[in-house]
C-alpha cells in the first residue's frame, strides 16, 4: 500500500530548521528526560517522513522535541499523525519534576558518549533553559526520600568515598582536560553513585550523599563541556542544578547557572549568560559565600565584556574584588578551592581583553600566568593564550607568538576543545600577519602539536 508523505511533519521540521538526525537526537533526549531510553535514528524519522505510523509514546517526545525547538506548542494534528492520541508535556519539562525523573534523566544521560553525539555547539533551547531556572529559584526543598526500607543501608564511608573520586576527577580535569576523565567519571557515577542514592541512609548522610553527588554531576558537566559537546554538558548542569533541590544546596545550584553562564558565553549567547550570571547572583543570595559571590560576578562581568558593556562589565568586576576580599577559605566548601586570587586575576584579563582594553588585559594576563599553580594545567594554558592575545591587542607580534608557542607547547597533554579553540582564535586574529615567519613558523608547530591522532 502506498503511503503518502508527511507533508505536515517535513513543514515543521523545516520551520525549525531541524535535519533528521537533528531532530531524531532532540527525541532521544526528550525521552531520556522522563527516564526512557529510546532508539529513535534518524532513519526512524525519515519513515515518518514517509508516511509510516508512529506510537504514542514516540509522537509524545517527538512533539515535546518540536515544541522546545520552535518555542510553541505542537500537537498531533500539527504533526501529521492521525488516530494518535499524545498527553501533551510543557515546554520546559527538562527540570525534573520529581526525584525518580531525575535519577531517571541522569541515568539515561551517563550511557551517552560525547563523541557519539552530533551537533554539539547547540544549546537547549532558551525556554526550557528559562523554565528549568524559574522552577530552581521559585521551588521548595524536596526534603530526602524517606528510608523505604531498602536492602542496602549506607553510611559516611561511603559518601566519603564519593567524595574523594570526585576530587581526583576534578584533579585530572584541571591537569589534562575532560577528555582524559570524562568516560571514566560517566561510568562512576553510574554504576557507583546512582545506586547509592536509591539506597537506605540517615538524615546526616542523605544530605551529605546528594551534595556530594550534585557537585560530581557538576564535574560531568564540566567534562562534556570541555571535551566540546554543549548539549550533553547543558543536560548535565540542568540534572545537577535539580538535585540540589533535593536538600536545598542553593550555593551549588547557584554555581550551576554561573557554569551555564560561562558555556553561554564561550558559545556566544551572550544575553543568555548575562541572565544566567544574574540568576545566580540572585539564587543564592544569603545562601553563598563571599568567594562564591565574586565568582558569580566574575562570570556577570565576562558576559558584560563580551557584550563591550563598559560600565556594566565595570561595575561587576569591582563587585567581584570587593568580595572577593572579604572571602575566608574556612566557610567555604571544598569545590569552590579553585577560584583563588590567579583564577579571579585571569577572568579579569579575559575581560579586559575582551573590552579591547590591552595594556590592563596584558597586566592582569601576565599576573595570572605568575599565579597560577600547574595543577591547574589547562587554566594555565588558557591564561597564557589570553596573554598572547594580549601582547597582540598591545602591538608586539614577537611576544604574541612567543608566548603562543609556549602555551601550545606546555598544553599538548590536554585535551580540552575549549584550548584548541584558544589557539584557532589566536591564529585567526594573528592572520593578517601571515607573511611573518614567526607567525608561520607558530602555524606549523600547532599543525604538528594539536593534529588529530586520527588525521594522521
Amino acid at each position: 500500500m502506498n503511503r503518502e508523505p508527511n507533508h505536515r511533519l517535513a513543514a515543521l521540521m523545516a520551520d525549525a530548521g531541524a535535519s533528521n538526525k537533528g531532530l531524531a537526537r532532540r527525541v532521544r533526549d526528550v525521552a531520556l528526560r522522563h527516564g526512557v531510553r529510546v532508539g529513535t535514528t534518524h532513519v526512524s524519522v525519515q519513515r515518518w517522513l514517509d508516511g509510516a505510523g508512529i506510537q504514542a509514546d514516540n509522537a509524545a517526545y517527538l512533539a515535546e522535541a518540536l515544541s522546545a525547538k520552535l518555542g510553541r506548542r505542537v500537537t498531533a494534528s500539527d504533526l501529521g499523525f492521525s488516530g494518535v492520541t499524545i498527553n501533551p508535556s510543557p515546554i520546559g519539562t527538562s527540570y525534573a519534576a520529581s526525584l525518580a525523573e531525575a535519577l531517571g534523566v541522569l541515568d539515561g544521560l551517563t550511557q551517552l558518549r560525547p563523541e557519539d553525539e552530533p551537533f554539539t555547539d547547540e544549546l537547549l533551547h532558551d525556554n526550557e533553559v528559562s523554565s528549568a531556572v524559574l522552577s530552581w529559584l521559585v521551588a521548595r526543598p524536596d526534603g530526602l526520600p524517606s528510608d523505604r526500607g531498602a536492602p542496602r543501608r549506607i553510611g559516611m564511608r561511603d559518601v566519603a568515598a564519593v567524595r574523594t573520586a570526585n576530587a581526583m576527577f576534578m584533579r585530572l580535569d584541571f591537569l589534562f582536560g575532560g577528555g582524559h576523565g570524562h568516560a571514566a567519571l560517566r561510568h562512576y557515577f553510574r554504576h557507583e553513585v546512582l545506586p547509592l542514592l536509591s539506597a537506605g541512609y540517615s538524615e546526616k548522610v542523605g544530605q551529605a550523599l546528594f551534595t556530594a553527588a550534585a557537585e560530581m554531576g557538576e564535574v560531568l558537566a564540566w567534562t562534556a563541556y570541555d571535551v566540546g559537546n554543549h548539549h550533553l554538558a547543558n543536560r548535565y548542569l540542568l540534572a545537577a542544578l535539580r538535585l540540589t533541590q533535593i536538600t536545598d544546596d542553593r550555593m551549588m545550584g547557584a554555581a550551576l547557572l554561573a557554569n551555564m553562564s560561562h558555556q553561554a558565553n564561550y558559545l556566544g549567547d551572550v544575553p543568555r549568560a548575562a541572565r544566567l550570571a544574574r540568576a545566580a547572583v540572585e539564587g543564592g543570595r544569603g545562601r553563598t559565600t563571599p568567594r562564591a559571590q565574586a565568582m558569580f560576578a566574575a562570570h556577570e562581568a565576562r558576559a558584560l565584556s563580551n557584550a563591550h558593556d563598559h560600565v556594566g562589565a565595570s561595575r561587576a568586576l569591582n563587585e567581584a574584588e570587593r568580595h572577593f576580599e572579604r572571602a575566608d577559605s574556612a566557610t567555604d566548601p571544598e569545590w569552590l578551592a579553585y577560584f583563588d586570587e590567579a583564577e579571579l586575576i585571569g577572568e579579569f584579563s579575559h575581560c579586559f581583553r575582551d573590552l579591547q582594553r590591552p595594556a590592563e588585559s596584558l597586566r592582569f594576563a601576565e599576573l595570572a600566568v605568575g599565579k597560577t599553580e600547574p595543577q591547574y594545567a589547562r587554566t594555565l594554558a588558557f591564561c597564557r593564550m589570553v596573554l598572547a592575545q594580549s601582547h597582540y591587542l598591545h602591538g608586539d607580534v614577537g611576544a604574541a607568538v612567543a608566548t603562543a608557542t609556549t602555551a601550545v607547547r606546555e598544553g599538548e597533554s590536554v585535551q580540552s576543545a575549549r584550548f584548541r579553540r584558544y589557539v584557532s582564535d589566536f591564529q585567526r586574529q594573528v592572520s593578517p600577519q601571515a607573511s611573518n615567519s614567526a607567525v608561520r613558523d607558530f602555524n606549523d608547530h600547532v599543525r604538528v602539536a594539536l593534529a588529530d591522532p586520527d588525521d594522521e
